[in-house]
């Protein structure tokens, strides 16, 4: 009897040690938005002329924004702010790929935005496509862009959503970063990498 007691007491230790401990939530600085149901892909040139999908960027942290090369003030800061979350990585700023999707497609040209988002650090992609493109990746990622005359007639800016989405390694979306907190990145970023 006290043999059979024994090795029940056994048996229950190995079933309870076998027993799935559930991970802790993850806690981030900016909005986790993982499980959404938008911004899956898209299909667009980069500012080398290649075709590019959200599948090419796969096993890296992707930061994704929306923008346009004559911005004055937030995409610029926006992407200054990247490089600097690039260079805090340390040793893991390899693993960050920064793309930048533009909403001017008319005067964002492949020589304007190769001279402009690569300026901020050479890792740094720019995508285009044309209008239509443009409105169906805009659509997909729900991201508000509509062009705002300027006051000589022919000059216009454009008001934007500003705003980047974080991907995983593994080509999720998992976090939407409002604009002037980019620079809390850097620990949400880590803990993307060691999930």
């Amino acid at each position: 009897m006290r043999r059979l007691l024994l090795l029940l007491c056994c048996v229950f230790a190995l079933v309870a040690c076998d027993s799935k401990v559930p991970a802790p939530k993850v806690s981030f600085a900016n909005t986790d938005i993982t499980g959404s149901d938008f911004g899956r892909d898209f299909e667009l040139t980069d500012h080398t002329g290649q075709r590019r999908t959200l599948a090419d960027y796969r096993g890296k942290v992707v930061a994704l924004f929306f923008g346009f090369a004559q911005c004055p003030d937030i995409c610029p800061t926006t992407l200054s702010d990247l490089a600097q979350v690039k260079q805090q990585l340390g040793k893991d700023g390899d693993k960050l790929q920064v793309l930048f999707i533009t909403v001017d497609p008319e005067r964002d040209t492949q020589d304007v935005l190769a001279g402009f988002v690569p300026a901020f650090d050479s890792s740094f992609v720019a995508l285009r496509g044309d209008k239509a493109e443009t409105d169906k990746v805009t659509k997909d990622f729900k991201v508000f862009a509509q062009k705002v005359a300027g006051k000589d007639g022919g000059a216009y800016t454009i008001d934007h959503t500003a705003a980047t989405y974080v991907y995983d390694p593994q080509g999720r979306l998992r976090l939407f970063v409002r604009h002037g907190q980019t620079l809390s990145l850097v620990a949400d970023i880590k803990q993307l990498l060691s999930q």
